[in-house]
């Protein structure tokens, strides 16, 4: 390919990624395909991998059967297998969660003490199941392909592909807190997946009124590491009470 022709592609490709970085305000993505799938699992894989290396597992078997049996009831809500998802409790005060592509589930023992009822934790793991059903680290990984000056859709478009380090790539996937990069998810992807964890809790037989009193006492500074990657508790709540009035039926024939 000669200078000119990339020089064409580049030009093209950032005015076409300007104009949909400008139209694109309340989606959760940029509506780019740039990452093959098959490669976000794979991202996801290396990222857990990584992750369980350098993190060390919680000693505590209660505080993992009780992680593994909420996860598996919501999964099975979902309508996702738990038998084809990993689910682990690290070691740490830190009050967070998370879940990457490849169907691995993350929790910190901060957080299983934090969340003190069943429901509040389900609040907590239905919303990062939603993260990876709603396939929210694809198009996150898009987007900064897509928004990084044009570098790196120039890249694909040459045929390269260069999508950044590990760490910056586990902050991508939402994994980032773990690694000390921090890249919170956009306000629509967040609320999205507070509406479907919503679904999932009611359908498992957790209470979604529990996801009001997790994020009130996360308002308040309880959990400043975990309300840090997820902005805007004050509306969120908001919208979680508007959405209530449409899962607890679900919630009370399910419990």
């Amino acid at each position: 390919m000669t200078l000119p022709t990339r020089l064409r592609r580049f030009g093209a490709a950032t005015a076409l990624i300007a104009g949909l970085a400008a139209c694109g305000g309340d989606s959760t993505g940029l509506g780019l395909n740039l990452v093959p799938q098959q490669q976000v699992v794979e991202l996801g894989q290396q990222t857990w991998q990584q992750l369980r290396a350098e993190t060390p597992q919680t000693r505590d078997s209660r505080l993992q059967r009780r992680a593994e049996q909420i996860s598996n009831r919501l999964l099975r809500a979902a309508g996702e297998d738990p038998g084809a998802w990993d689910v682990v409790v690290f070691q740490g005060a830190d009050a967070n969660a998370f879940a990457v592509p490849g169907n691995h589930i993350g929790v910190y023992e901060g957080m299983m003490k934090l969340a003190g009822s069943d429901d509040e934790l389900g609040a907590v793991i239905g919303h990062e199941i939603a993260h990876v059903t709603r396939n929210h680290s694809a198009e996150r990984l898009n987007t900064h392909m897509a928004t990084q000056a044009g570098i790196s859709i120039a890249a694909a478009a040459a045929g390269a592909s260069n999508i950044g380090s590990p760490d910056m790539i586990a902050a991508i996937l939402g994994a980032g807190a773990q690694f000390g990069v921090e890249m919170p998810y956009g306000r629509n992807q967040e609320l999205e997946a507070d509406r479907l964890g919503l679904g999932y809790m009611a359908r498992a037989g957790y209470n979604p009124q529990a996801a009001v009193s997790l994020w009130q006492r996360m308002e308040q500074g309880s959990a400043p590491e975990f309300l840090s990657t997820h902005p805007g508790a004050d509306r969120r709540i908001e919208r979680i009470q508007e959405w209530l009035p449409e899962v607890m039926p679900i919630y009370q024939a399910n419990r």
